[in-house]
């Protein structure tokens, strides 16, 4: 290798079964990492492609609200209920196998759906088939990665990991966004299959394979267990908007979801081999990190799902120009998360990521003062001290998660990881979204005169908006009046939705500061 430092690392190396020799590993984990980097965005980019696409598609297939909401829901459900087992078969089976596994159902259900489908249920079956797709390959790319890089480099490459991860969102709006308008929804559906013909590629022949290579038996009731009480949790968690909070449906579902986690949980303690064994939350790594990556993508997914509809609807962009000025928000973000193992070494994990969650809190409060005619310059630099307070926090959390798991369970843990951005975010979504919409209804003032609309217009802006333009279009002066007056009562919901967000930052910074490991146990 050329120096003893260099063979050190080498040595180092947590190979789990690895199948491949440990110099050529060292060599190449760079390569190894961006291409674990793509599978990764290719997960983003299956996602939320179609979120800009949904207006077209709509009016092609004439799909309802209702199937509308399963399209977009199938996917993350199926993925987030899934990841937990997804990542334990990639321990059992190995990780490179589960994530070219997951590549090919992306890329062979994305290519058909673009060609073949034409029914609302056509689309929903195939974004629960891709959410399967993504379960398998999210948590081996983390996990490839833990098990590749030595301990010196682990905290950098988590943080690429986790830059990755930060500008897959935004990515897939502008990629999205783009297709739509320039051709038409079916092509966010036709860029997968080259991104996942490439990544496969590259992984056949540049990744090696590992595994767990204790030959420990399978949990099938923890995995059934699991699936169920996660499946049950996100759908009430994102339902409960529509359904509403206080319904049986959300209330019913929603217990039936935290009664089977209790089941999973007693089962994972009363078995010798658990798919997700309770000794790691004694491990205040484990736990705090899974704490602040929860609470810090509550923050992030709901700005995000504000935004989009204050650069649409408020702003008058179309889905492309609202999705490139997101893009602020990586700029600070990739940054900040490739350089805070740096920080972290310096300043200790705490401190790190306690001032990331402060700086968000910040950013929030400082969005609170934003107005309908507040220039974009302000908002971008906003976006940007967000997006550097998010890869401060995210990039340490991750990797204390991952430092806290044996490498031999390095899929679950990556898994669990996964699955607490998930609930963080629909959580987000759903709190932020309700506190909006709780905000916006009771602000809006119908004009006089358009009384017929007051349901129409109270439960929903994106309607406010449509049946003012129309309004317009038919000379009718009260259709500005209520554009205007919408427009005032959304952005009175989004600055109070900011401020939940930053008291949610802030007590999160402070929990960090307070119980999150300086150091790691090796005193790392």
């Amino acid at each position: 290798m050329g120096n003893d430092f260099e063979t050190s690392l080498i040595n180092r190396i947590p190979i789990v079964a690895l199948t491949m020799d440990a110099e050529k590993v060292y060599q190449r984990r760079w390569v190894i990492l961006g291409i674990l980097s793509l599978s990764l965005i290719i997960t983003f980019l299956n996602n939320v492609t179609l979120n800009v696409a949904i207006p077209e598609l709509s009016e092609d297939l004439r799909v309802d609200n209702t199937e509308i909401q399963w399209i977009i829901d199938a996917y993350i459900i199926v993925f987030g209920g899934l990841l937990l087992v997804m990542g334990a078969l990639g321990d059992k089976f190995g990780r490179k196998r589960a994530l070219l596994l997951g590549l090919v159902i992306i890329g062979v259900v994305s290519g058909s759906t673009a060609q073949l489908a034409d029914s609302s249920e056509d689309l929903i079956l195939a974004r629960g088939l891709m959410g399967v797709g993504a379960a398998l390959v999210m948590p081996a790319t983390l996990s490839l990665i833990v098990v590749i890089f030595p301990k010196e480099e682990r905290g950098k490459a988590v943080g690429v990991w986790v830059a990755m991860a930060g500008i897959g969102n935004p990515l897939g709006l502008i990629v999205g966004g783009y297709l739509v308008e320039a051709y038409d929804w079916r092509w966010v559906f036709w860029i997968n299959p080259p991104l996942t013909a490439l990544a496969i590629v590259c992984a056949i022949a540049l990744i090696p394979d590992s595994k767990d290579d204790n030959d420990i038996p399978l949990d099938p009731v923890g995995s059934v267990l699991s699936i169920l009480a996660l499946t049950s949790i996100m759908y009430a968690i994102i339902e409960a908007p529509e359904l509403g909070w206080t319904s049986m449906e959300t209330i019913g579902i929603g217990l039936c979801g935290v009664c089977l986690l209790v089941v999973f949980i007693w089962w994972e303690t009363s078995i010798d081999y658990p798919l997700l064994s309770m000794v790691f939350f004694r491990d205040s790594r484990f736990t705090m990190g899974l704490v602040a990556i929860t609470l810090a993508f509550f923050v992030m997914f709901t700005f995000m799902f504000t935004q989009m509809l204050h650069f649409q609807y408020v702003r008058g962009h179309s889905p492309f120009e609202a999705s490139l000025r997101f893009l602020p928000l990586p700029l600070g973000l990739m940054p900040a998360a490739v350089n805070s193992d740096r920080l972290c070494r310096k300043f200790g994990n705490n401190n790190v990521v306690s001032a990331g969650l402060a700086l968000v809190s910040i950013g929030m409060l400082i969005f609170t003062t934003v107005e309908v005619d507040t220039p974009y310059f302000r908002l971008a630099l906003i976006f940007m001290l967000l997006g550097a307070g998010m890869g401060l926090a995210m990039a340490p959390s991750t990797t204390l998660v991952m430092d806290s798991i044996p490498h031999d369970k390095a899929g679950v843990g990556s898994a669990t990881n996964d699955t607490s951005r998930e609930l963080g975010g629909a959580f987000g979504i759903a709190i932020g979204g309700s506190v909006l919409n709780e905000i916006y209804q009771s602000s809006l003032v119908v004009p006089d005169g358009l009384d017929g609309f007051s349901d129409q217009v109270t439960s929903s802006f994106p309607a406010a908006i449509g049946i003012g333009k129309e309004l317009v279009l038919q000379g009718n002066p009260m259709g500005n009046q209520l554009i205007e007056n919408a427009n005032v009562a959304f952005m009175d919901g989004m600055t109070g939705s900011a401020v939940v967000l930053a008291l949610v930052a802030l007590i999160n910074s402070i929990f960090v500061k307070l119980y999150m490991p300086r150091r790691s146990a090796s005193g790392d």
